[in-house]
């Protein structure tokens, strides 16, 4: 009989604690503190993501069925909601963000070498965001339409491994374009982004600091043809041209040349335009390239289906950031597993085994080593449609 660490607690093993315990000291987490530290915070709530709970009477009530296993699980401190309730107005969240971004480094290194569908040996990002809509009378502090609130993850996208290199939490009011004022460009690496964040003078600045784009244009966009490439008309392509911009203000902001590419989609017949500074790789590969941007929505689909990221356990900016940003750290830290233990299972097949098993007894990789995973179809087929 397997006389180890329960199972929560094997997943939990994998975080870099010694990270953690740095960065509450940095921000002073636990000064003043007795009963229920950080740690305390943070793996009730990753228990409460794991697990599925839908409020903080939902997760005490699961450790008061449990409480002679809750030392087991590395909780110290003495477990109420409202301790949790306290926890989550005063640990800031910055601490939580930091923590999650070491994760996000560590398995990030771990899918360095996934396929990416394109080839290319390029890193390559997909930017967008999403909205989640509040209660304007419990969260007036994210204003979004005169009757709601609403916050927006804006969500940088690595698609090898479909890890989150950059998340930014704003309230719903806040447009877009304005989160490339706040990436780091890294020089080679794509970014792949909708219609949204076409702004000229942002984008020759992430030109200028050696890194690429693919975006879609827009129909009133004006520009002058420099020089045509050929192509083969029977893959789908029009035209794939190297051009200038004439417009008083778009010629300033971006002064020099950019690829514009058309394609006609067999599937829907729309005629796609695309924009890119790459003009190195083929014309069909900048279409792949932005066929690949749905994973971004899958990704938002995915979390909002399986992490508690839609109802909150708190009301303030502080409570709601943290939970956001430890769902993002349970999400990775599961990814981790998934690639250290060496598994083929899906990471919503792992989740679903490690909601039912938090309390078992059992090594991990035994406990997922018997299952069978159901590859999901996709629900809509115009998944895989470019537009």
């Amino acid at each position: 009989m397997y006389a180890g660490k329960l199972v929560f607690a094997q997943v939990m093993e994998c975080a870099p604690w010694h990270t953690f315990r740095r960065l509450v000291a940095k921000y002073r987490a636990d000064f003043n503190v007795r009963s229920f530290t950080c740690l305390d915070q943070f793996l009730s709530m990753a228990f409460a993501q794991i697990t599925y709970r839908e409020s903080l009477r939902d997760i005490e009530a699961c450790f008061e069925a449990h409480a002679t296993k809750a030392y087991h699980l590395g909780l110290r401190g003495n477990f109420t909601r409202s301790n949790l309730a306290d926890a989550n107005e005063r640990c800031d969240w910055r601490m939580h963000c930091e923590f999650a971004q070491a994760l996000i480094r560590i398995a990030r290194r771990l899918y360095a070498t996934e396929p990416l569908g394109v080839e290319l040996d390029n890193t390559v990002y997909a930017l967008d965001s999403t909205t989640i809509d509040l209660c304007l009378t419990l969260f007036p502090w994210a204003p979004f339409r005169s009757t709601k609130a609403a916050i927006k993850l804006h969500t940088l996208l690595d698609l090898r491994g479909n890890i989150p290199s950059f998340i930014h939490i704003s309230d719903g009011k806040w447009h877009d374009v304005n989160v490339l004022d706040l990436l780091i460009p890294e020089a080679g690496a794509f970014y792949v982004m909708d219609r949204g964040y076409l702004d000229f003078q942002r984008l020759y600045r992430l030109h200028q600091s050696g890194g690429f784009f693919v975006t879609r244009a827009k129909r009133n966009m004006n520009c002058q043809r420099v020089q045509s490439a050929p192509i083969d008309r029977s893959t789908g392509l029009i035209c794939d041209q190297r051009v200038m911009l004439n417009g008083f203000y778009t010629s300033q902001d971006y002064p020099g040349p950019l690829r514009r590419v058309r394609y006609r989609d067999p599937v829907t017949d729309k005629s796609l335009v695309f924009l890119t500074n790459h003009f190195g790789i083929p014309a069909l590969s900048v279409c792949a390239l932005y066929k690949s941007r749905w994973q971004v929505e899958l990704f938002f689909k995915w979390i909002k289906q399986h992490l508690r990221i839609k109802r909150f356990f708190g009301t303030s900016e502080n409570a709601v950031k943290s939970q956001v940003w430890i769902a993002v750290a349970t999400y990775v830290l599961v990814a981790i597993v998934r690639k250290r233990l060496k598994l083929e299972l899906s990471l919503h097949t792992m989740l679903q085994v490690l909601s039912v098993t938090p309390f078992e007894k059992i090594p991990l990789i035994q406990l997922f080593s018997d299952i069978e995973d159901d590859p999901q179809t996709p629900l809509d087929a115009n998944q895989l449609i470019l537009l």
